[in-house]
Order: structure tokens, then sequence, then C-alpha cells
């Protein structure tokens, strides 16, 4: 009977977690279709030839407004990259697209505070930077051309067919009569299911881990994991365990942000947290595809430019925020509530669900069952989609 009361307690808390995001998780993924639907793929690669600043600044616009999974967003990466892309942007605009996203900062606001969403969004752009500045310091490009001719093979990850799909809108005119055409009805019914596709494994599995880290680990033990008697010494480990936890978590997008939350209120630093949700791009099966995808050298590359970046983003928006006094005194994220009642996540969720069945039968009533099945295929299995 323990056991079982301990599952159900788990149960519970994620259940509770899943009803407080799920509205913000439907606008976040509408609005990025909208966006979606709008930017064609052709018009990215263009872009992206260089590491020069300008560039780079492109490539994060361009990734914040792509919203991926992690997975769809390392494989959208080496396809930029091998359609001409500058290794630099390709990687540039990989981070933006997990991390710089309307979908993520909302959850966040949700189950964090809005402090974090600002660190999430001033943190981004610091990482980039320094991910940039590593690349063209250390990163020769010997290793580079040995990391596109490997990236030529073509080798499978996850979600390639999802990667090469190009579900923008082709037709020509104005945003409003693009957006508003049957096309663009069509277009952003696709982008949405197929990104909910993408990334609902990850959630399911982040809000199972979360709930059952809430309800069983006792928080005596993320006291003495976060140093949390040492106030100095806390906010230097947080950021440095931070990517560690997550790397180990086999979580990734926004389904650690459930985690993170737990993670807070269990003592973590504030830079830890934000430390923690970049570090969705190293765990390890996502390390097994840039080996596929780049070869060794180039993944132990990427993950120790990665993680090195990632430490000290975490440190900036620790020491700033702190200076400036915008981080939480309270330690109150939203892991568990008494449970369902009529107040505006409610209202809100019924909403949104009913615009998430109208884009649902729109996506089904126009072909987008078999675009389902290609999600996992090879990238030439998307093509023309």
């Amino acid at each position: 009977m323990r056991a079982l009361d301990a599952i159900g307690h788990a149960l519970a808390v994620a259940g509770s977690m899943t009803w407080e995001i799920t509205w913000s998780l439907i606008l976040g993924f509408t609005l990025s279709a909208v966006v979606q639907a709008v930017i064609r793929r052709q018009t990215i690669v263009r872009l992206l030839g260089d590491d020069r600043p300008r560039t780079l600044a492109r490539a994060t616009g361009l990734g914040a407004a792509s919203s991926s999974c992690s997975y769809a967003a390392v494989a959208l990466a080496r396809a930029l990259f091998r359609r001409g892309a500058s290794f630099t942007a390709a990687m540039t605009f990989e981070i933006a697209s997990t991390n710089l996203v309307i979908e993520l900062g909302i959850i966040m606001a949700l189950l964090l505070s809005w402090q974090f969403t600002l660190a999430e969004f001033t943190g981004g752009p610091i990482m980039i930077v320094l991910v940039a500045v590593a690349f063209r310091l250390f990163v020769r490009g010997k290793l580079i051309e040995a990391a596109r001719q490997q990236a030529d093979r073509g080798l499978a990850g996850s979600m390639e067919g999802h990667a090469a799909m190009d579900m923008s809108i082709q037709a020509e005119g104005s945003f409003r009569r693009r957006l508003l055409s049957r096309e663009g009805y069509t277009s952003v019914s696709h982008i949405f299911v197929m990104e909910w596709a993408a990334v609902i494994r990850d959630v399911v599995i982040g809000l199972l881990i979360a709930g059952a880290v809430g309800a069983w680990v006792p928080d005596t033990f993320w006291q003495h994991l976060f140093l949390t008697g040492h106030p100095l010494a806390a906010k230097l480990w947080g950021p440095l365990i931070g990517p560690v936890i997550s790397v180990l978590s086999f979580v990734c997008s926004i389904g650690n942000v459930p985690l993170a939350a737990v993670l807070w209120n269990g003592g973590i630093s504030f830079g830890g947290v934000v430390a923690f949700i970049f570090a969705d791009l190293i765990i390890i099966p996502i390390l097994v595809i840039y080996r596929k995808y780049y070869g060794t050298r180039m993944m132990l590359t990427i993950l120790g430019i990665f993680y090195a970046a990632m430490v000290l983003a975490g440190y900036a928006v620790e020491f700033a925020f702190g200076g400036l006094g915008l981080i939480p005194a309270e330690r109150t994220a939203r892991v568990a509530e008494a449970g369902i009642t009529w107040n505006y996540t409610t209202i809100l969720n019924i909403v949104f669900l009913l615009l998430a069945a109208v884009l649902l039968i729109r996506f089904f009533r126009s072909g987008g069952r078999a675009m389902l099945t290609m999600m996992g295929g090879s990238p030439e299995d998307g093509h023309g989609h």
C-alpha cells in the first residue's frame, strides 16, 4: 500500500503541474506555428552563410522564431549546415530554437516566476556569444571540414523527417493575406500538431520525473547537494551541477522546466536553474546524435564548449540579477496544487483546448496523418511538405 500511495502522490504532483501549464503550452505552440508558417526554410539557409556577428544575430532571431524540440533542432541545425550555413550559425540557430522560444518563457513564468523567464532570455544571448567566441578561438577549419564530411554521410539521428519538412506558406502576398488564407490555416495546423508530436514524449517524461522527484526525494537531500548552508558556495556550485543533473535526467526541451521547479524549491541557485535549462542540448541521447552527425572529436568539442558557456551564462545571470535585486526571495515554484478549481487556469485551459481541437481537426482533414508517419524517417522522406 505504501508503494501505491507513493506512486499516487507522484502522479498527483505530475497531474497538477500538467493542468497548470496546459494552456500556456498551447498558446506558445500556436504563436510559434504562426511565425514558422510565414518564414520559409530557404530564407533561413540564405541568411546563415558565415559567422559574422550580424549573421549570428539573424541566426538567433530565426532560431527563436523556429521553435523546435531539442531533437528536431539538432537535426535541423545539421540540415542547415549541409545546405551551406556556417557551423557556428547552425549551432546558434539550434541554441535559440530550444532556449529562446515563446512557450518556454511562458511555462517558466507560470511554474517558476517572471524573473526566471527574464533570466532565460538574458542568459541565452550570453551563452550564444560565448559559444561563438569559443568556436572562433578554439575550433579549427580542419575540424569543421571533417564535421561537414561526416554530416554529408547523412546518418540518421532522431526527428530527421520532421526537421526536413518545410510546412511554411508558399503563396505570395502580404503577411496578413497569407496567414488568413486556407493555405495559412492548414500550414499553422500542420506545424502546431507536428511540434506537439515532437515534444510530447519529453514533456510527459519531464512531468513524470518531476512528479516523482517532488514526491519522493526529501528536501534535505537537495539542501546537502546544493550547499544551501553556504550562500557563496551555493551560487558557485549551482551553475556547475545544474547541467550535470540535466545531462543525467535525459529530459530535454520544455520537459525539463517542471524538474527545474522542483530543483529550485530544493535549494539550487538561481543561476543553477538557468544553466540546468540550457543543458537540454547536451543530454546523453543528443550527444550520441552529435557523434553520428559530426564525429567523436566534434561531439566532445560541442560538449565542452556548450557546458562551459552554460556555466558562465549561469554565473552571469546569478550575479547580475542578484546585484539588481531580481532573484526571488521565496522558493515557491508551483509544483503541486490542491486540485482543479474554477479559476483563470481552468477557463484558459478550456479556451485553448478548444483551439487545439480546431487545429487538430484541420490537421487530419488536410492530410496530416501521412506526415506523422514520416516524423522519424530519413531526411529525404520529409521533402516537399
